[in-house]
């Protein structure tokens, strides 16, 4: 597997605040244009519809995100996504003055008191951070009484759910906004489809993805819903683009691909890791945030656009002062 992307991130280029807070619409962010060996254009979100063509397709998440962290006293249990045996993965993290940092307690059959008088039992490690457990009830009506976002150091303060749903979000079960399509706005939906650029969702429900940790993704729940995979199809067939919002979308579309080239209609639970080795059959293009040095995302990044052109985004992107993470700029990557 190619090594992901390594480089420095400055502290100060850190989104800390949704960009409302900064006295902004949220299609006023940032967006960088990378495409092929051009050098990167630099515009805001709202140009997007002039920056596609119509014909083209824009498959989104429709996800949304759950009220996750629960905290304790000292700990924080941060729930990231049901397994197939109805356990759940959850990452415990100890609470600091600024949020929380990993924690690498916990026995296997251990049993954690939860606010509320319920109870979490620790199963098993799935990863070196993660736990499989159970709690004494329904883990979703649970998080919407006692949970809050997770939030991570570099987010200063709590903002309420709603700043980390995504215009398209309708079926609650990521505990991360899938943040690629935070941007996209009403109105811009409204121009996007006026030009007559497609919008088709699928649904993935994003884990935790700690920034403290280089890991490959674990398997999350997806589906692809057979009316997208034809429009995703059609839009093929006919040389328009397939632009996936964030990666969630495009690891749910090449999942769905079959031996034929073709997307077909699948739901379940996906480990499949997008790589510049295994290549994208589905996607012609990407919206995206700007991720951590050497994420697995990097690599799904370098698939995409290709590594030449997707160091030299990243160089450009810290030279302009752009800002990472959920609430931070925006990427658009198009292979022609």
């Amino acid at each position: 597997m190619t090594a992901a992307l390594d480089f420095s991130l400055p502290p100060g280029l850190s989104a800390h605040e949704p960009p409302e807070a900064r006295g902004m619409a949220r299609d006023a962010v940032r967006l960088m244009v990378s495409r092929g060996d051009l050098d990167p254009a630099h515009h805001h979100f709202s140009d997007l519809p002039n920056l596609l063509d119509p014909g083209d397709l824009i498959v989104v998440n429709n996800s949304a995100t759950l009220p996750a962290a629960v905290r304790l006293d000292r700990l924080a249990v941060h729930f990231s996504t049901v397994a197939r045996d109805g356990t759940w993965l959850v990452e415990l993290r100890r609470r600091t003055a600024k949020g929380s940092e990993p924690y690498g307690g916990g026995e296997p059959g251990e049993w954690l008191p939860m606010p509320g008088r319920a109870t979490l039992r620790l199963i098993e490690r799935e990863t070196p951070r993660l736990w499989r457990a159970v709690l004494d009830r329904d883990v979703e009506a649970y998080l919407r009484v006692h949970g809050a976002p997770i939030r991570y150091s570099y987010v200063e303060r709590d903002w309420p759910i709603e700043a980390y749903q995504t215009v398209f979000a309708t079926v609650p079960g990521s505990a991360e906004m899938p943040s690629a399509a935070r941007p996209f706005t009403a109105d811009l939906v409204t121009a996007l489809v006026a030009r007559g650029i497609g919008i088709a969702p699928i649904t993935l429900h994003t884990g935790v993805a700690s920034p403290e940790k280089d890991e490959p993704p674990y398997a999350e729940r997806y589906e692809v819903p057979a009316a997208t995979a034809r429009l995703v199809n059609l839009a093929r067939q006919n040389g328009g683009r397939v632009v996936a919002a964030g990666t969630t979308v495009v690891r749910a579309l090449e999942t769905a691909v079959g031996a034929n080239g073709l997307v077909t209609a699948a739901q379940g639970w996906t480990g499949h890791v997008v790589t510049p080795e295994s290549g994208v059959r589905a996607v012609t293009g990407l919206i995206t945030g700007l991720h951590e040095p050497r994420s697995s995302h990097l690599l799904m990044l370098t698939a995409v656009a290709g590594e030449p052109a997707l160091a030299r985004a990243y160089e450009e992107a810290l030279r302009n002062g752009y800002l990472w993470h959920e609430f931070g700029d925006t990427h658009l990557i198009l292979q022609k």
